[in-house]
């Protein structure tokens, strides 16, 4: 990653890097010798930071195993070791792009999932590929205006119907539209609601079969939004949407406002999913491609 990037990434992580870089930094630096109570200050450190007991377990049960096999005996060595245990656990493979691509964006209202939207378009955009939104989202009136500002800041065409409209026919149209236009990425807004988690998979499904029938050819992602500073709470949402849904990516959002940016390992470990992106700040920069190893560099350095 270019420096100005990582220093957002650091910058944004601040918090987070408070809580569980600094109980690391206390716990190697108060245990000369690596014994049962390093690795219970380890664990709860872990534990804080919102990575949740069985992730925290996980990381702390996989550093004792190579403590034990590689005969360590520095608190320092072994903090480093914990950097690589963790990069591993987040490091999971992600599925090439492949043209033409429908994206839905799936996440609870007030993620940041519109936001999202625009700044990937804005991102494909530097790719060199033509992008098209579709305003799916037909509950909430705020969402299509809002998409509306961004495919205009993004000079890019949307697709929207009224409010209260049938997803799926507005799906529909931006279909026809992508195709029309020989359009490389078509990124779907689409509702957040969980209240009633049938009515959001039939919803799902609906759309899913608009998609792969009059657009067969289109590799078909579904990229979840989740706000960071919700901590475990997040993870029940991606549950949630990964029943209904099927995720393929995970973006984590608000990353800057947060001391909980171990949640992206409970949701990780749990789903197999990869994070794709991280948002770190307001700007249109600060949505980056996330790299675990710049991740967990930030977290601890």
């Amino acid at each position: 990653m270019a420096e100005g990037l990582f220093s957002r990434l650091r910058e944004g992580l601040f918090r987070s890097r408070q809580q569980l870089g600094s109980m690391v930094e206390g716990a190697v630096s108060e245990h000369r010798t690596v014994d049962d109570d390093f690795f219970d200050e380890l664990t709860d450190a872990l534990i804080l930071s919102d990575m949740g007991v069985a992730g925290a377990q996980e990381a702390v049960d996989r550093l004792r195993a190579r403590v034990k096999a590689e005969n360590v005996k520095d608190s320092g060595r072994c903090r480093e070791m914990l950097k690589e245990i963790l990069v591993s656990m987040l490091d999971v493979p992600k599925t090439p792009l492949k043209w033409p691509m429908v994206i839905l964006v799936v996440g609870v209202n007030g993620v940041g999932k519109t936001t999202t939207i625009g700044k990937l378009a804005l991102r494909f955009q530097g790719l060199e590929r033509t992008i098209m939104l579709c305003a799916a989202d037909t509950f909430r009136a705020a969402a299509a205006e809002q998409l509306t500002i961004w495919a205009e800041r993004a000079k890019v065409p949307l697709v929207r119907h009224q409010e209260g409209a049938d997803p799926a026919g507005v799906v529909f149209d931006a279909v026809q539209a992508a195709k029309a236009r020989k359009t490389d990425l078509l990124i779907v807004d689409t509702a957040g609601r969980l209240h009633n988690k049938k009515n959001l998979m039939d919803e799902m499904e609906k759309m899913r079969r608009v998609i792969d029938r009059e657009f067969p050819e289109a590799t078909v992602r579904c990229l979840l939004v989740v706000d960071a500073t919700t901590g475990q709470n997040g993870l029940a949402q991606a549950r949630a949407f990964s029943d209904a849904a099927g995720i393929n990516g995970v973006v984590l959002t608000k990353l800057d406002g947060t001391a909980k940016g171990g949640v992206i390992f409970s949701i990780v470990q749990e789903l197999r999913v990869p994070v794709l992106y991280v948002g770190v700040g307001e700007g249109i920069d600060d949505l980056q491609a996330f790299d675990a190893q710049d991740f967990v560099s930030a977290l601890f350095d």
